[in-house]
């Protein structure tokens, strides 16, 4: 029986990597790295598969909120950053032979023409129990529900 698609959320700070970096980047793709979370590790590491939805989200900025679509092109490998002592992401304590810390591939889909703002997305009532929205929920990758999918992607405008 074949897989059913999931569906995740991705926070990204825009003023590290945005919507439009991943939109420049080479062939639209680019390695979701420097994940130190071990939850959203174990997403990275255990759950994510190649065809995956991804909510691309800008955190941590004046008006955070979804900014874009993506897709998952290579599934969970060892982050190369955790070995990389030139990475603001190495981890000293890291072995290539025993990898802790995961690294995704995604693929540029779309971008919104305007960000869905935390409060335009926490007026839905249907997003009411998704988790970008609870208090204390602060994982950079986190799984969402096709139905908060489904929602989110009639909500936005597209460019």
């Amino acid at each position: 029986m074949p897989r059913r698609r999931q569906y995740w959320l991705m926070k990204s700070e825009p003023d590290e990597f945005s919507i439009d970096d991943l939109r420049r980047s080479k062939n639209g793709t680019a390695r979701w790295d420097g994940v130190r979370n071990y939850q959203a590790r174990n997403f990275l590491r255990d759950d994510f598969e190649a065809g995956d939805a991804v909510l691309f989200y800008h955190s941590s900025c004046d008006s955070p909120g979804i900014a874009g679509e993506a897709v998952v092109v290579r599934k969970g490998y060892p982050d190369p950053s955790a070995f990389d002592p030139d990475s603001s992401y190495y981890d000293p304590k890291s072995d290539p032979t025993r990898p802790v810390w995961y690294s995704v591939d995604v693929k540029f889909v779309r971008a919104c023409r305007n960000i869905i703002t935390r409060p335009a997305l926490a007026a839905m009532p249907e997003l009411k129990t998704m988790l970008v929205l609870k208090r204390g929920i602060r994982l950079s990758v986190q799984p969402v529900t096709e139905s908060e999918w489904r929602v989110i992607l009639n909500h936005a405008e597209w460019v």
